[in-house]
């Protein structure tokens, strides 16, 4: 290196030169970055602008070839004085309803759940790492087959379920529990908890084990009550991980399909968002009105993690200070 250079990049501002450095970073960044972004576009960008296009349509599985565009007729229109569309179907509400309380009920039940797990299998104890494989089981098992699998303990005459709660008198006869509306969606929670609970224990036993031990051994030489070191000490330090967990499983309970569908066989009072877009899309063929739907799922969800997201921002910030 020459004196002359020497001079100039000692003469260069340090600001300038940590500036270049980051603009060098974030053009690498998006250099290794762009070929995933390239691919997610073609595989999941490219459905999603054709579902809202069709959404748009008035097609149908008889005349995909020939359709045109309607507009917003398949989310709303007025017909002769008459209110027609996706937006004014009482079953789509009903989807929508049955959809956020399955999500706010299954989504919290497993979060408490998770974190008391996680902290169980973060204490150390003999068979420790055994316990933390065993409770990945339910996890692993696909939805499907949980599903049938539980269909079929749920049983009115054939299940074990009736039949020990029937032998320890908790009920006077058979439940018919996925063909009863008041029982159904209760049912599909209580599998969705027990399938899922181990995905959340999985994400706060990670953040769990990252957080510094000399902190406990303070509280613990301050005889601070444990109790107090969780609400005070590690929920604050769990919670950027948390969030993520929540958004999730929010995530995946708002689009839930096979679970609901598998387990109530295609009712209407159990029916979630994804089932409805389904039945249109399916069982009565209209492209345009399944793919409105669609459409309308993937906006709440959108808006649901904005919000979330949004939050969790505004209570990191108002801890920081």
């Amino acid at each position: 290196m020459s004196e002359a250079v020497a001079q100039s990049l000692a003469a260069t501002p340090a600001r300038a030169r940590a500036s270049s450095l980051t603009r060098s970073r974030v053009r690498a960044a998006w250099t290794f970055i762009a070929p995933t972004l390239i691919v997610l576009a073609l595989i999941a960008g490219w459905p999603l602008a054709r579902t809202i296009w069709f959404s748009f349509t008035d097609a149908t599985l008889n005349n995909l070839g020939d359709y045109k565009f309607i507009g917003f007729e398949n989310y709303l229109a007025n017909y002769d004085g008459e209110w027609l569309g996706i937006l004014t179907d009482p079953s789509w509400w009903h989807a929508v309803w049955n959809t956020v309380w399955f999500t706010l009920v299954s989504v919290s039940i497993e979060t408490v759940l998770g974190i008391v797990m996680a902290l169980i299998l973060n204490a150390a104890f003999p068979g420790r790492g055994i316990m933390r494989a065993v409770i990945l089981i339910p996890w692993a098992i696909p939805t499907v087959v949980s599903a049938k699998m539980w269909n079929w303990m749920l049983h009115d005459q054939f299940g074990v379920i009736n039949d020990m709660l029937l032998k320890i008198g908790l009920i006077s006869a058979p439940v018919t529990w996925t063909a009863n509306p008041d029982t159904a969606l209760l049912a599909v929670v209580m599998v969705d908890v027990w399938k899922t609970t181990p995905f959340m224990a999985l994400l706060v036993l990670a953040a769990l084990q990252m957080l510094p031990g000399d902190i406990y051994e303070a509280a613990k030489v301050d005889g601070v009550h444990p109790v107090r070191v969780f609400f005070r000490v590690t929920l604050p330090l769990i919670r950027p991980a948390l969030l993520v967990a929540v958004i999730f499983r929010a995530l995946d309970a708002l689009r839930v399909f096979d679970l609901i569908y598998v387990l109530t066989s295609n009712s209407r009072d159990t029916a979630s968002m994804s089932v409805y877009a389904r039945q249109q899309l399916v069982d009565f063929q209209e492209v345009g009105l399944g793919s409105a739907a669609s459409t309308l799922i993937f906006l709440i969800i959108a808006l649901l993690v904005v919000i979330t997201i949004a939050a969790g921002r505004v209570r990191f910030s108002e801890d920081v200070r």
